[in-house]
């Protein structure tokens, strides 16, 4: 598995935001939640501390938390300049300025790097990727994917996004995935297509409104959950 570290934005969000993106009122220990694709989020470091069974997997663990930490210093004034060029495009909510939105960024990272070594030594933070896990099937009771799926729908394509929706299905009895849009801020070209064939395989599938709003228009999450009979 082979990821050059100066191609990632490694930005990270909170367990506050996870709550809101996904629709979850509250974590119960007896819940065994997977992150995919986590990078330095501080939901796992967070939740973790609140009693809550997080398991996170990323293709970032490869790399040390002085490396993460380093790129996320190099990266973070460019993107909040780019945010801060594109007005129109953000909605001030939760994070209330652009300036805001770097700092929560920059509280996100200390709290994961702070958490990082323990959590690789007791396996909440584990190397991999989509769109193949390393676990076996229904290990998890739900699977998360935040700012990955969808999101780079230029970069990935529609097989690409059914083989890891698939994936996470085999793993986890129940996904998450948000926002759906795109870079451009456009719903994804693969939606459709996911919600039709996922339905056909027998899936409950739904399109969520959620309390959470930075790329206008991104407050939805496509929730897949197994039917059992």
């Amino acid at each position: 598995m082979v990821m050059q570290l100066e191609k990632v934005v490694p930005f990270g969000r909170s367990l506050g935001e996870y709550l809101k993106m996904f629709d979850l009122a509250e974590l119960n220990p007896a819940t065994r939640i997977l992150g995919v694709g986590d990078g330095p989020a501080s939901f796992n470091s967070e939740a973790t501390k609140i009693g809550a069974n997080v398991t996170s997997v990323d293709p970032i663990y490869q790399f040390s938390g002085a490396e993460i930490q380093k790129r996320f210093d190099k990266v973070v004034d460019d993107i909040i300049g780019q945010v801060i060029a594109t007005p129109d495009d953000w909605v001030w909510s939760y994070h209330k300025s652009p300036e805001d939105l770097r700092n929560n960024r920059y509280r996100a990272i200390k709290e994961f790097v702070s958490d990082y070594d323990r959590g690789r030594l007791e396996g909440r933070y584990q190397l991999g990727e989509l769109p193949k896990l390393n676990f076996e099937d229904n290990r998890f009771d739900l699977a998360l994917c935040s700012h990955f799926l969808f999101l780079y729908s230029d970069h990935y394509d529609y097989q690409f996004h059914f083989d890891a929706i698939r994936e996470m299905l085999r793993v986890s009895r129940e996904v998450r995935i948000f926002p759906l849009l795109t870079l451009m801020l456009k719903r994804s070209p693969h939606l459709d297509r996911i919600l039709e064939e996922f339905s056909d395989l027998g899936y409950k599938v739904s399109i969520d409104r959620v309390k959470y709003q930075l790329q206008k228009g991104g407050n939805e999450m496509l929730k897949m959950e197994t039917v059992t009979l």
